[in-house]
């Protein structure tokens, strides 16, 4: 496989890339051996992608265990040491070559415990020593010269609780400064230097910690019901969640680090989680890694300059020349590299090799061994007599079995009556549902794998058991997390609970603890006020009894921040609304500490209108027409690539054409239905406002064809859904911001597109016409229509012209 076949599969089948490329270096250990080594190792999704990609840029690690690498590499080393690996090298010392039997890492090198100690002179005795601890300055002192502070570390923060929550217990507040750092008193001293710098870290703005035993001190405070005590929300995404990550002077949570991760690739343009950097540190995309100058050599056997995929003793090998036979494949008909199936004895391509499907015969989900793309057959319906197939003693289906006992769909049977079942050994009626649906997930394996997760089995079991009610409230007590939303969706989508409005829920938690940590209780009413019966009702008013979209929770979050930062710099100077003046909102919107300034606006002429203050003025901004510029001619070459270029998706291609064509945000495009769709007499229209707008033949093809084979990433809790663009999670639609990255990895940029596009919508149709046929606001079509210029001509020139994209029924053509 090649260096980009390898990288993507990196990004779908990490674990079992891990297992191949350690497997051809390591033949002493079996493929079970090492995949449950790499999964061990590989932990959350993140960091298996992570670890593959890393040992397919450089796989010579494998065998010399030299960093620079990342800490997962090291690890992977070890443990497959430990397991019996003897062709696999240890990690060595970058310093002097010893090996390591335990890793020390200074960036992206490996040290021994010798040259990876931190030597540097102290900062009291003046002595070149290791580094025993920082004192409150942050500077380094060695062993010999503590940093004594004689105070009692309970005593000074009880006082700082006391002020926040005067009734907090003093044994409660010790005992959660002890569960902080339990083996480590001098964490404990930080964390009370800490918190004497800035008390704030206690009600909301934890974000701003030094360290993470301040978050993990707080959890405990809040988790024991301290009043006053708020956990921090990830200041870039806003949600409750672990945040120990940091990133630029602050802790977020670990979906915005990877999201950090993500920039503009310099040669394509398009928006990627990098795989290097050129000479001069600009950064390439996995895409552009392979056509870089720097990684090409000449192929002993085509002569031509590419990326080598294998090497030999007369030198490198390409792709396209790796020593495997170009046959033709008897499944799919292609002519490739091709193994010869130990089955059947016929040419089989890596992709017929990998690839899943419904076996025409006994209609179950497995590998493809022979038959045809369109016609596959199984395994056992290939060859029922060969010795390789066993009857599974729970079913009497034939199976690969690699151990004794039942197959793998028998065993997650039984492990979901284990889960399930009641006191009386029944599953209850209302969780019917859901194991069915589980129990005839296509992938047996990946139900599995989800159960064994600790959380999920417990969060079952106890719903099986009565222990905890069947209800959304019942789930809320939980910690917030991708699992427990995952386990949520797969409830309401087996119609176990009954669907809600979640990114409602989200906000008005979000409002709750927002309010509940302000420091006044004068603030606290004002926001309250200002979020339940002003951001909250008018989002429910827009809404239209529809969910709310992540965008518009995201910009009620930042209209409330804003004021939560205004409120805050008023406090600081011993003012609040009713005492501010002009000339101190002038002071702090001129100021460095102004932060969100445009939504902050909002709060104030809010607060005007409430006359909660007065003889104040902070003008709205007007919107007067796009800033950048409108680069028409590119757009229709993208859209033109779009609509010629089979090589991409058909759901990429279509929501990239939705967007250049029609304006279309990708939040509209992720919430379309398949009955947005409309065909009749052969012409073909898609609903996007109130008016049905005709597709051009091209657009209408790709359409039906998206209807017709879409198909839900979810694989567990499946149902039939009519989402045009199904997302990750059962019965729900892919998230806009999903939508968004998909986009921008096909080289469109979202917002200028859709200026342009508008724009030049505009530019042929009245405002009124726009905004039935696109769904816009009509003051939204209206500026857009002053922008583009006027229109009192269009009564005389519509029987002569109308848009080649739009057309309204009954309009003149």
């Amino acid at each position: 496989m090649s260096t980009a076949g390898q990288l993507d599969r990196a990004v779908t089948d990490p674990v079992g890339l891990i297992t191949d490329l350690v497997a051809g270096v390591e033949k002493e250990l079996g493929a079970e051996t090492i995949r449950a080594v790499g999964t061990a190792v590989a932990g959350g999704r993140a960091k298996s992608r992570q670890l593959a990609k890393a040992l397919v840029l450089r796989p010579a690690v494998l065998t010399d265990g030299r960093s620079p690498a990342p800490r997962a590499i090291g690890d992977l080393l070890i443990e497959l040491r430990k397991a019996g690996a003897s062709a696999v090298a240890p990690p060595v010392c970058a310093e002097c070559g010893k090996k390591l039997r335990t890793l020390q890492r200074k960036g992206q090198d490996w040290y021994c415990g010798v040259c990876g100690q931190e030597t540097v002179e102290c900062t009291a005795c003046g002595n070149v020593r290791r580094v025993g601890f920082r004192d409150r300055k942050g500077l380094p002192r060695c062993k010999m010269c503590p940093d004594i502070d004689d105070r009692d570390p309970v005593t000074v923060v009880h006082g700082l609780i006391a002020t926040i929550a005067p009734g907090a217990d003093r044994d409660v507040v010790a005992e959660a400064l002890r569960r902080t750092a339990p083996h480590r008193p001098h964490y404990r001293q930080r964390v009370v230097w800490a918190l004497e710098e800035n008390p704030r870290l206690l009600t909301g703005e934890g974000y701003l910690a030094p360290h993470r035993a301040i978050l993990k001190f707080v959890d405990l405070l809040h988790e024991a019901g301290v009043a006053g005590i708020a956990r921090p929300a990830c200041p870039r995404c806003h949600r409750v969640v672990r945040i120990d990550k940091p990133l630029d002077g602050q802790r977020v949570c670990r979906n915005c680090i990877a999201k950090s991760r993500i920039e503009e690739c310099v040669r394509c343009g398009a928006r990627r989680e990098l795989a290097t950097r050129d000479n001069q540190g600009q950064p390439l995309c996995p895409n552009c890694l392979i056509t870089d100058p720097a990684n090409l050599e000449t192929c002993i056997v085509c002569g031509k300059s590419r990326m080598v995929s294998s090497r030999t003793a007369d030198g490198p090998i390409c792709p396209n020349c790796r020593p495997l036979p170009i046959l033709l494949c008897s499944i799919c008909g292609h002519t490739a590299p091709c193994t010869l199936s130990k089955l059947t004895g016929l040419p089989r391509c890596g992709g017929c090799r990998q690839r899943q499907a419904r076996c025409t015969v006994c209609g179950r989900l497995r590998g493809i061994h022979s038959g045809t793309a369109d016609a596959p057959v199984c395994g056992p319906c290939t060859t029922p007599d060969a010795e390789l197939w066993r009857p599974c003693p729970s079913c009497g289906q034939a199976e690969r079995l690699h151990a004794p006992g039942p197959c793998p769909r028998c065993t997650l049977k039984r492990r979901l009556h284990e889960l399930l079942a009641d006191d009386t050994g029944s599953i209850p009626s209302k969780l019917q549902s859901l194991h069915d649906a589980l129990a005839s997930a296509e992938r047996a394996a990946t139900a599995m794998s989800w159960l064994s997760k600790g959380i999920v089995a417990t969060v079952l079991s106890d719903l099986g058991s009565g222990r905890r009610p069947l209800t959304h409230e019942a789930l809320d007590e939980l910690p917030e997390g991708k699992v427990i939303e995952h386990i949520r969706s797969v409830l309401v989508a087996t119609e176990v609970l009954p669907k809600r409005d979640e990114q409602m829920v989200r906000l008005e938690r979000h409002v709750k603890d927002l309010v509940t940590s302000h420091a006044t209780a004068e603030g606290r009413k004002n926001l309250h006020r200002y979020a339940t019966w002003h951001l909250l009702r008018r989002l429910r008013r827009r809404s239209r009894g529809k969910e709310v979209t992540h965008s518009q929770l995201q910009d009620a979050r930042q209209h409330l921040r804003a004021a939560v930062y205004l409120l805050d710099w008023l406090e600081e100077q011993n003012l609040d609304l009713s005492t501010c003046r002009q000339a101190d909102l002038e002071s702090w919107m001129t100021s460095d500490a102004v932060r969100l300034r445009r939504e902050a606006g909002h709060f104030v002429r809010w607060a005007l209108a409430q006359k909660i203050t007065r003889d104040l003025s902070f003008p709205a901004e007007r919107w007067n027409g796009p800033s950048q510029p409108m680069d028409n001619e590119a757009r229709w070459d993208t859209a033109r690539h779009l609509l010629h270029d089979d090589t991409l998706k058909p759901e990429d291609r279509l929501a990239g054409l939705l967007l250049l064509l029609y304006a279309q945000w990708p939040a509209a495009i992720s919430r379309l239905t398949v009955d947005h769709i409309e065909e009749t007499d052969g012409t073909v229209r898609i609903r996007l406002g109130a008016v049905p707008v005709v597709l051009p033949a091209p657009v209408a093809e790709l359409a039906l064809r998206q209807a017709e084979i879409r198909r839900s990433h979810a694989a567990l809790g499946q149902t039939h859904s009519t989402w045009l663009f199904p997302g990750g999670q059962p019965g729900r639609p892919i998230s806009a911001w999903a939508m968004g990255e998909r986009l921008r990895k096909l080289g469109i940029r979202l917002a200028e597109a859709r200026s342009t596009a508008l724009f030049q919508l505009a530019t042929e149709l009245p405002a009124a016409v726009l905004a039935r046929t696109l769904g816009i606001d009509i003051t939204v079509a209206v500026k857009w229509q002053r922008a583009a210029g006027d229109w009192a001509a269009y009564a005389a020139e519509v029987t002569r012209r109308t848009s080649p994209l739009i057309q309204e029924p009954g309009v003149p053509t």
